[in-house]
């Protein structure tokens, strides 16, 4: 049975498995301290019975006024523990504690290349806002969706109205 907890300091060092997915950006340990320290809510786990890091979602409040939202900073499932629902699990635990700090919105960023994520998301709800150009760096970098999924405090869906040009990474708040 998979158990959903918070994420603690000493996962990091039992995390590497699922992190080595090419699909999974990661990050420094002071970036996932930072994470930890300020908003621990947001920061989940799935765990197997043998104690072995399934998957883990990330994210963060961030914004004001109507721009309050909850956003996925990180959100991978293990190859071997993939097509079980669990990304979706973390999903919605994201979306009930965003929705707990009233947010408007919950947002994530994405590849465009990333045909399942996109097809994930969008089931769960999620729909592409805007195009981000060249917010992945590589060779050649990479465009994002920011897709995005209205919460309750959106009674008119605002936030998901998409926008009609793709904007620069500079331009993203």
């Amino acid at each position: 049975m998979t158990t959903l907890r918070p994420f603690t300091c000493n996962d990091m060092f039992k995390f590497n498995k699922v992190n080595l997915d090419p699909l999974t950006e990661t990050y420094c340990l002071a970036f996932y301290m930072q994470y930890l320290a300020h908003w621990p809510e947001y920061f989940q786990v799935a765990e197997s019975p043998s104690g072995e890091i399934m998957g883990y979602i990330m994210g963060k409040a961030a914004g004001h006024a109507e721009n309050w939202h909850g956003h996925v900073t990180a959100l991978t499932v293990s190859p071997d523990y993939r097509r079980l629902g669990l990304a979706a699990t973390l999903m919605n635990f994201l979306e009930d504690v965003s929705e707990k700090k009233r947010c408007y919105f919950v947002d994530l960023f994405v590849r465009v290349s990333n045909k399942v994520a996109i097809d994930m998301y969008t089931k769960l709800g999620y729909i592409v806002y805007r195009t981000v150009l060249e917010y992945y760096v590589g060779d050649p970098d990479e465009d994002a969706y920011d897709m995005r999924k209205a919460c309750s405090r959106d009674v008119h869906r605002k936030s998901v109205i998409p926008l009609t040009h793709p904007v620069r990474p500079d331009e993203v708040d």
